[in-house]
């Protein structure tokens, strides 16, 4: 099982990534200073209450007098009232903030990984990514909400209940604060040890669900190796790493809070020892006593609170830490400001200025290895014209699916250029290139949906006749028409109800649809059975026709049609022609061709 280095993360409060956040709280200011007016009420109508049953005792109780108790109830009533329309107006503002901002997060996520290049998904697992634009955001939503509610609320209450008690007895209240400083320093070491320990569950939760996310995809691999007994240890020892994690982070967050209260009871204390002797001496009321014991308990109630809040903002400020790893991750391959100014980007292209694209492609003194490994090309050089359907041939590693992805620019060249119709490609826009690609992979992926779905998925406004158009050209439209919804049968999650072959064909309608200039075939017949690979080679045939093309091909009988075959050994063009240009020449491509002509015929013998 892989493991994949993740950032470390060292600082007790980092600043500038809240400030960074700020940018997902700035839509919701409005509704924040809404919820931040309740907040305030809240506490001020919290600060009242004890002055009420102060009043209450020293007007009522003590001199057991009645008169103005009527009016008493009301205030107290409309007290009530006012708290309850406080707490039903911010649990309701809250609730939306938290919905909103963990919506903004993802979508941010979401649209930064579209702009992420190849390079970023080689090196990260799916699950890594899964629980930063899940788990993590969610927190981070619910802590920016709940948590400020908290913190406003807490803060407030607690500067009103100091006004009130240095006003009424300001040197009981300077006794009841001496535990103050002594909870600061507390804190700091606590939080310190919280978000250590956060980190570390946050780190091991993503491992969890790599490890989770990779058992699933591989279920069928595992079965067929029988290693469902070492896959569950291998689970185990992770969960077991999480479970020792968020145990320890629990600890120190279960023993803060009791120090609080501890501290609390001692401020408590200290006012039951010198308010109970100031009541006994005259120098204080009765109902002053209870206020102040209402008070004291009061204001480290918020504190108990601010030291919950405390605790998840260092699990917020690792979430945090952890999405904006991803955000702020820079693609390997991006436009120039330039380029953008002139043609657009992802999200905003500017199409009318978009050249119309021949598809003449030349590598000019090409080289490129990829990161913390040896070159792959060195010095390659190629010239493909307009319409050239060009066949790779070589061993695994040599270099084909490299030179057919710096062609596309999924990854751009260390030295050297690659020009489209004699101008370098960095020098145009990167969605101007993908938008006249066609490219079908080796083993095609389609997405959950009907068929019609997939087929139209790089252009939504495609028409019912133009989508079976694309499938008959690619010989798919008669399997289609036998499914029993035809072209609204579902195709299953990553296409499991159809065949190879049928998700294979599908793959090339999706392509075909959007008109490309330049197509790309990455093995696209190993997987499939001989009927259906002479289906795809009739449509090779169809739709490679006036495009420039790149073919990878394993099954060599694909290719002898192809204008120019190139044998690529360890980064170098070794053998260049057509079909029988390199079977006069007796080199390599012969020998490939002729070992694998006899072993489709021994096949062949044996089958009949």
């Amino acid at each position: 099982m892989s493991v994949y280095k993740e950032q470390e993360y060292t600082k007790r409060f980092d600043i500038s990534l809240w400030k960074k956040l700020y940018q997902f709280i700035k839509p919701y200011k409005k509704r924040l200073a809404v919820l931040g007016f309740f907040m305030l009420s809240l506490a001020g109508v919290d600060v009242i209450f004890p002055l009420m049953t102060k009043y209450a005792i020293d007007h009522f109780v003590v001199p057991q007098n009645t008169d103005g108790i009527v009016a008493f109830g009301v205030v107290y009533f409309v007290l009530i009232l006012l708290q309850s329309l406080n707490i039903y107006f911010f649990i309701a503002i809250a609730g939306k903030i938290e919905m909103g901002i963990s919506y903004d997060i993802r979508k941010k996520g979401f649209k930064h990984l579209q702009e992420l290049s190849f390079n970023y998904y080689d090196k990260t697992p799916v699950g890594w990514i899964m629980t930063r634009m899940t788990s993590d955001s969610t927190r981070l939503g619910e802590f920016i909400s709940w948590g400020l509610v908290d913190m406003v609320w807490g803060v407030s209450l607690m500067i009103g209940i100091v006004f009130v008690m240095l006003f009424m007895q300001w040197k009981l209240a300077l006794i009841t604060f001496t535990v103050v400083p002594v909870l600061v320093v507390i804190s700091l070491y606590f939080q310190k040890k919280i978000l250590k320990a956060y980190r570390k569950v946050r780190k091991i939760n993503s491992q969890i669900t790599g490890a989770f996310s990779e058992g699933i995809t591989g279920a069928k691999t595992t079965k067929t190796l029988v290693r469902e007994e070492e896959n569950l240890l291998e689970f185990q020892e992770i969960t077991t790493k999480m479970n020792r994690s968020s145990v320890r982070s629990a600890i120190f967050s279960a023993l803060y809070l009791p120090v609080v209260l501890t501290l609390g009871s001692i401020g408590t204390g200290l006012v039951l020892w010198r308010g109970g002797s100031g009541v006994i001496l005259g120098a204080i009321s009765y109902g002053t006593l209870v206020a102040f014991i209402s008070y004291t308990v009061q204001f480290f109630e918020p504190l108990r609170e601010l030291s919950r809040v405390f605790a998840e903002l260092q699990n917020a400020q690792a979430s945090a830490e952890r999405i904006f790893s991803m955000i702020d991750e820079k693609p390997d391959i991006q436009d120039t400001s330039e380029v953008v100014d002139e043609y657009g980007d992802i999200t905003e292209c500017k199409k009318e200025n978009w050249p119309d694209i021949d598809g003449n492609i030349h590598f000019k003194d090409v080289s490129f290895g990829y990161k913390d490994g040896e070159y792959v090309l060195d010095d390659f050089n190629l010239e493909v014209q307009a319409g050239e359907t060009i066949a790779l041939v070589g061993e695994t590693g040599s270099g084909k699916s490299t030179i057919v992805n710096l062609a596309c620019r999924f990854y751009e060249p260390t030295k050297g250029e690659v020009l489209i119709d004699g101008v370098d490609y960095r020098k145009r826009s990167l969605l101007w290139l993908h938008s006249s690609l066609g490219y079908v992979l080796q083993t095609p992926h389609l997405f959950s949906g009907t068929i019609r779905d997939n087929i139209a998925y790089g252009r939504m406004d495609a028409t019912k006749d133009e989508i079976i158009e694309a499938a008959k050209l690619v010989n798919a439209h008669v399997f289609i028409s036998r499914l029993e919804n035809g072209y609204d049968s579902e195709v299953g999650e990553g296409g499991s109800l159809l065949s190879t072959g049928e998700k294979q064909l599908i793959s090339f309608a999706r392509a075909i649809l959007t008109d490309p200039k330049i197509f790309v075939l990455d093995e696209a017949t190993s997987s499939v059975d001989t009927e259906t690979e002479q289906k795809i080679q009739d449509a090779i045939h169809k739709v490679l026709e006036d495009r420039t093309s790149f073919i990878i091909a394993h099954r060599l009988s694909t290719i002898r049609s192809a204008d120019r075959i190139l044998v690529i050994q360890k980064g170098k063009i070794t053998e260049m022609g057509t079909h029988h240009e390199l079977i006069k020449l007796k080199g390599y491509y012969y020998r490939l061709y002729s070992n694998q002509f006899m072993e489709e015929r021994e096949s062949e013998l044996l089958t009949a």
